[in-house]
């Protein structure tokens, strides 16, 4: 049986979730979904959807969908949905998960990771945040898990920008690019989107298509390329920005045109994630190493990561690394520094 495919849809209490999935449960779209709800959201699917009376609250719905709330563990009920459709009782095709308003997407993405069972049956698609565009500048201040949604994200939808001007939305947008350069970021009405834009983005697996940072802000560019002139880049920030939003998430990426020597590489990297692990909410990049002729894609979350061999660099192609971290008060400086000690001598 090929992997499902599972998107994780994550986003603060009232940004549109709910609207965003009663679309996909009961739009004619042909596909065959399993929607898996956890119960703790202030607008339950189930109180309008799910009329059943069966231990397993699971309803196929009339266009193919099957709706599921969590009664039990997710990791019990993604293994109950891959054993059904094992079995023939169930037909769906993938899985969308909503995590709770009030949730941190890491435990959710871990579990398709750390249980060879699941890891067998699913593949993680991507993990979408919903943004409500009037209230996100006070959610990010002030709720963490907010802030580690969006760090998460290899996709962000904004909701309810037509309540927001056009320069909040903007100074919004170059907020949520700084916390997390790596998720492109689009407005969307009550939750009318494209289903092609949910599903099967790719944004979660090892692949060379899923380039780091393809638009970082502008006007940080020549700050990362003085990376190793010693520059101490966090005192720029606020100059830089026009916010004065401190977030404890941020990025930062790292470049460079020499190869990385693996075995350094290796030991530098289980250092930090076993010190740093918890605060690291996404890390990935693409890599040129000492001793081959291929890319090697890493990416990892908390203190969990792989790597993989990709294509091989084109000729004329420049064997630049790029390294993008995502995380809550990482300190740069350790981190850069640590990573010119990985690389071959110029």
């Amino acid at each position: 049986m090929s992997l499902i495919p599972a998107t994780i849809l994550t986003g603060f209490l009232g940004s549109g979730k709910t609207t965003l999935l009663k679309r996909v449960l009961t739009e004619t779209h042909g596909q065959k979904i399993a929607v898996i709800e956890n119960e703790f959201g202030e607008e339950n699917i189930d109180s309008d959807l799910l009329v059943t009376e069966s231990k397993e609250q699971i309803l196929q719905m009339s266009n193919g969908c099957v709706c599921c709330t969590i009664r039990e563990d997710l990791r019990d009920t993604l293994r109950l949905l891959a054993a059904k459709k094992r079995k023939g009782l169930l037909d769906f095709e993938r899985v969308v998960i909503e995590t709770t308003g009030l949730a941190d997407p890491g435990p959710v993405v871990q579990t398709f990771f750390m249980d060879d069972e699941i890891a067998e049956s699913y593949l993680v698609d991507s993990v979408i945040t919903l943004v409500d565009a009037k209230h996100a500048h006070e959610q990010l201040d002030t709720r963490q898990e907010a802030r580690r949604q969006v760090g998460f994200a290899d996709q962000i939808f904004l909701s309810k920008t037509d309540l927001v001007s056009e320069q909040d939305k903007d100074a919004l947008v170059h907020r949520l690019k700084h916390m997390n350069p790596r998720a492109p970021i689009r407005a969307v009405h009550f939750g009318e989107v494209p289903l092609k834009e949910v599903l099967d983005l790719r944004g979660f697996n090892l692949n060379d298509k899923l380039e780091v940072d393809p638009e970082l802000l502008k006007e940080d560019e020549h700050e990362h390329e003085h990376h190793d002139h010693g520059h101490e880049h966090g005192e720029h920030c606020a100059h830089l920005h026009h916010h004065h939003h401190d977030d404890d998430v941020k990025s930062f990426v790292f470049r460079t045109d020499r190869p990385f020597d693996p075995a350094k590489l290796e030991d530098f990297i289980g250092a930090i994630v076993n010190i740093y692990g918890p605060r690291m909410l996404r890390y990935k990049g693409v890599l040129a190493m000492k001793g081959t002729e291929r890319k090697v894609i890493f990416q990892g979350v908390h203190q969990l990561m792989g790597s993989d061999l990709g294509p091989e660099w084109g000729k004329d192609e420049p064997r630049q690394s790029r390294m993008v971290f995502i995380g809550i008060d990482l300190p740069r400086d350790i981190f850069f520094q640590g990573l010119e000690q990985c690389l071959t001598p110029a």
